[in-house]
């Protein structure tokens, strides 16, 4: 990949997660970036497909952290356990290749763009779906009642703690699994 492609994808990601998509026109990227408007172009015909790419990149970010997270996990209890600890280290700011905390970007996204049917939209699904997954590649005998209980915890804790302003909701939803 260009390093400048690079670039505008980390640049748009980084604005994009701190203050909302629609908050921040192309103009704001190439300024941050320092690269031009031309250099763009060539790379994303359109904002929605730099959208996309930042999309891509947090998905696979997330997906790679979050599978680390739960390496090892041999009990349902220990999966609950281990991915609550790591909602907290990321709420709280300690994982660094997630930046600071803002919420789901999947879910902020999501907000922004209405239509169920965008390819933007649908990409976001995607990496719900995905996560879901994860929880139940992690534990084999997992079965999907459990594992949708879980995700939707999951989810509920990413949401309260954006939305309340709630950094110890994780640690909180955490002591009920001991």
């Amino acid at each position: 990949m260009s390093t400048k492609r690079q670039q505008l994808i980390d640049c748009a990601m980084e604005l994009f997660y701190q203050h909302g998509i629609h908050a921040i026109g192309i103009n704001e990227v190439l300024k941050s970036s320092g690269i031009a408007k031309k250099t763009l172009y060539n790379h994303f015909e359109s904002k929605d497909a730099l959208v996309l790419a930042t999309l891509e990149q947090r998905h696979h970010q997330f997906i790679s952290w979050l599978s680390g997270c739960l390496e090892d996990v041999q009990t349902s209890e220990m999966l609950e356990k281990q991915l609550f600890l790591a909602l907290d280290q990321w709420i709280n700011n300690k994982v660094e290749v997630l930046g600071e905390f803002r919420g789901c970007y999947f879910i902020n996204t999501a907000a922004e763009f209405g239509e169920l049917t965008s390819p933007i939209n649908q990409l976001c699904q995607r990496h719900k779906l995905a996560v879901k997954a994860l929880l139940k590649q992690s534990l084999n005998d997992a079965d999907d009642a459990a594992v949708e209980r879980l995700f939707l915890l999951g989810e509920g804790i990413i949401s309260t703690a954006y939305t309340c302003h709630d950094a110890s909701v994780a640690k909180r939803a955490a002591e009920f699994t001991s």
